[in-house]
């Protein structure tokens, strides 16, 4: 397998790489970048649904929008089985941990809205059953396109493969609450090209996820952001210096982390309306650190290009490690180069006492980060848990150049509207 250089060749830009000896930089429990401590007396935002994946809506410049006074939130949501027999123990008790697992397989997204930025109020599936073209639903982004109310949304249709996928409607509000409408046609974008970009044949556990779109800033084009592997058959990348980067004595050894090849990819759009994309060169790679750069996004600040996305421990290669978490870097243009913020990548991880509390982070513009609660412990020994499937508290940070600092802790789901938009 090419290096990554030789690989992209003359291309219109080189992804800048997360190496090796990025990620022996990354300490958990730092207080500057971890997440306050999540009680296991939690609130949980609905009984009847579990949800993780939150998407904001928002426009097209990165602003957490509002619509006649209602925030809204998008959510991935599977419904939770209480009674089901396939999840009930031998002891006749419900497994929710079995029933959370499971859920990825039937994930549908459903929509909230909120007078007050939190204690969200349940509206609904967003497209009828049988309007999407696969079996499940993932993650992506509702972007509020005008005054008129129309939505795009863009995600992830999965089963069988995963393709980017967009569908309009509307959202419609009244004193009471919101409706979402005219969700009913889906148009793919594209799909992974097996070039740039792993596909599932190259790879069963391969990535192709996630869009994010955006309109760079300076010159006015419209992006999107995915998550991907880097293309080539499963085993055959090479780690090389590069990659590997600048480590100590006795840290050389890659061991077997050929096999992760996580990217963030990016696209540019054809029309303006995007419905026609071309999709370019990664615009950073971690082969040899990490097989998974989920939910990547932009907060666009002091004319730089800080580009965030979310990892976990299990997904990390040999000889390294981290915390699941918020992972970023900036650059001076979207192209990069880019480096990661705090020396290491990391900007907010789960502690180490409690390391899979929170996950799927989005990083705002004003510096809130929202998430939702996988599981807590209950007891010293960590041996016993709660499952989450519910909205996390928010914590804010503060980018100070290349450094990140945890400032503050919210409410739980407290997503607030940066601009309210009144509908014509």
């Amino acid at each position: 397998m090419k290096s990554n250089t030789e690989k992209f060749g003359k291309t219109p830009h080189q992804p800048s790489l997360w190496t090796r000896a990025d990620a022996l930089k990354v300490h958990a429990d730092d207080p500057t970048t971890t997440q306050p401590l999540v009680s296991a007396n939690f609130p949980v935002l609905s009984n009847e649904v579990f949800i993780w994946d939150t998407m904001p809506l928002r426009d097209m410049d990165g602003n957490i929008t509002s619509v006649d006074g209602w925030s809204v939130i998008f959510t991935l949501t599977a419904d939770r089985h209480p009674n089901d027999p396939q999840y009930i123990d031998e002891n006749g008790n419900y497994d929710i941990t079995r029933d959370w697992n499971d859920r990825h397989g039937r994930a549908k997204m459903y929509y909230w809205f909120s007078r007050t930025g939190k204690d969200w109020k349940l509206g609904g599936r967003v497209m009828a059953e049988g309007v999407s073209p696969t079996v499940r639903e993932w993650a992506g982004t509702p972007i509020l396109l005008n005054e008129q109310g129309e939505v795009d949304l863009y995600y992830t249709a999965v089963t069988p493969g995963a393709t980017i996928v967009k569908v309009r409607g509307r959202v419609v509000t009244t004193e009471h609450g919101v409706s979402m409408v005219g969700f009913e046609k889906v148009k793919p974008l594209f799909e992974a090209d097996g070039k740039m970009y792993q596909t599932e044949a190259q790879n069963p556990f391969w990535g192709f996820r996630d869009p994010w779109p955006f309109r760079d800033p300076n010159d006015g084009k419209l992006y999107m952001l995915f998550e991907g592997n880097v293309a080539g058959e499963r085993g055959s990348h090479k780690v090389g210096k590069a990659e590997i980067g600048d480590v100590p004595p006795g840290y050389e050894d890659v061991g077997n982390s050929r096999f992760q090849t996580a990217c963030v990819g990016i696209a540019v759009a054809r029309d303006e309306d995007g419905d026609d994309w071309e999709m370019l060169p990664p615009l950073l790679t971690a082969v040899g650190v990490n097989d998974q750069t989920e939910r990547p996004h932009f907060v666009f600040q002091d004319g730089k290009y800080y580009l965030f996305t979310i990892s976990h421990t299990f997904t990390y290669a040999d000889c390294v490690t981290g915390p699941d978490g918020v992972y970023g870097f900036v650059a001076d243009s979207l192209f990069g180069p880019y480096v990661p913020l705090n020396g290491s990548g990391l900007v907010l991880g789960n502690p180490s006492s409690q390391p899979f509390q929170t996950y799927s982070h989005c990083v705002m513009p004003n510096g809130l980060v929202t998430s939702f609660i996988d599981s807590v412990p209950t007891d010293e020994s960590g041996t016993q848990i709660r499952i989450g499937g519910t909205e996390a508290p928010t914590v804010e940070i503060k980018i100070k150049g290349q450094q990140t600092f945890v400032v503050a802790e919210y409410d739980y789901g407290y997503i607030p509207p940066m601009l309210d938009v009144t509908l014509k």
